[in-house]
């Protein structure tokens, strides 16, 4: 049985769900599954905000090699400005429009219409599905890790189906991540009358200079694989907006996007002992989305590039540019590396992708999941 990757797309889709999802897209999804002979477990858990969440994972077969693809059905809020239904997945001049389409269900629909091109051999194919990547991920890819774990299961290799390429189809590949770390800075302050500064205290004053010390930092100068690690403030606010009130706290969030030269726990170290010095009392609170990886050259390098090459005739840049993924907590398993449809749009108002891309990717993860099984 073929299945047709944009159609599945098309379906996935037209099943909202913003993270944490759970419910009507993964049962869509295990309908294409079982019938390729994929056992299917999933499981919901976890609390608003966070959760619930529902996890997915699919396996064919049994023994090694045992190559895996994961991916994540949620999506990112629709937004205001669409000129189309956003879950209504319509086709518009040869482009496939709704949110999810780039991110990432059509990469999901494509591997498992690749899948259903490949007859079943030696070894095993696993699908890692969570409803949680677009958020903290607090209920989501780390509890299929512990999943997997409690049951001795340990891929050979992961595929990620995260829209990397960027300006067609096949010109970059994720051999690696940057890791991310949000920061919150609070110094504290005494409310008061602008007229009578002597009656309150200022915490603008102290922030403004943890925020120039912080701004002036060279963290690194990047290395062979990855660029400079990057300091990026991202807000700034006190509790109250009035012209004539001196606040009683003040407040700057940031984020750090590191390369593997750092750790999160050393940089949030870092920002403490700054913020100290230049306002005493400060409080930081961190949370640290994931750590830097990089994955060496080995087999998972050789047969997606090998794909790409065979299918687009382009030689992929391997590259650990750009946001993270997935991958930060899939590392801990085997090899990983992601590659996907051109992420031009991700989450973006009128999120697409092209009919033509898709098919090709499916084709691509066919040619993939051929070698591996070779």
């Amino acid at each position: 049985m073929s299945i047709d990757p944009v159609a599945l797309a098309s379906a996935l889709i037209r099943c909202p769900s913003v993270t944490p999802a759970s419910g009507e897209v993964f049962d869509l999804l295990e309908a294409e599954l079982k019938p390729l002979g994929f056992t299917v477990d999933r499981w919901v858990m976890g609390e608003p905000p966070d959760g619930p969440t529902e996890n997915m994972v699919a396996m064919r077969g049994e023994g090694s090699p045992h190559f895996g693809f994961a991916g994540h059905l949620d999506v990112v809020p629709a937004g205001e400005g669409w000129n189309s239904d956003p879950y209504g997945a319509e086709v518009q001049n040869g482009i496939l429009v709704g949110r999810g389409a780039n991110d990432m269900k059509s990469a999901i629909a494509a591997f498992v219409a690749a899948i259903s091109r490949v007859d079943r051999s030696a070894g095993t194919v696993s699908l890692f599905i969570t409803g949680d990547e677009e958020g903290y991920s607090t209920y989501g890819t780390p509890r299929i890790i512990d999943w997997l774990n409690e049951r001795q299961i340990r891929p050979d290799m992961i595929l990620i189906g995260e829209p990397t390429s960027v300006d067609r189809l096949g010109d970059t590949v994720k051999i690696g991540r940057r890791g991310s770390v949000n920061m919150w800075i609070e110094v504290p302050g005494i409310q008061g009358h602008v007229a009578y500064p002597h009656r309150g205290k200022n915490p603008i004053g102290p922030l403004a200079r943890v925020i120039a010390a912080l701004d002036s930092l060279q963290l690194d100068d990047g290395t062979e694989q990855f660029p400079p690690s990057n300091l990026e403030f991202t807000g700034i606010d006190t509790p109250t907006h009035a012209s004539n009130v001196i606040p009683g706290s003040a407040t700057a969030q940031l984020n750090i996007r590191f390369n593997n030269l750092h750790r999160g726990a050393d940089l949030v170290r870092l920002v403490e002992e700054i913020a100290e010095r230049e306002a005493p009392g400060a409080k930081v609170k961190a949370r640290i989305s994931g750590e830097a990886f990089l994955t060496p050259p080995g087999q998972l390098y050789d047969v997606v590039v090998a794909a790409i090459e065979d299918e687009t005739g382009i030689a992929p840049e391997l590259s650990t540019s750009g946001g993270t993924s997935d991958g930060r907590f899939l590392i801990k398993l085997c090899p990983v590396v992601d590659f996907g449809l051109p992420n031009a749009t991700m989450h973006k108002v009128g999120e697409c992708a092209s009919v033509e891309d898709i098919r090709a990717l499916s084709r691509i993860y066919e040619r993939i999941v051929r070698k591996v099984f070779a």
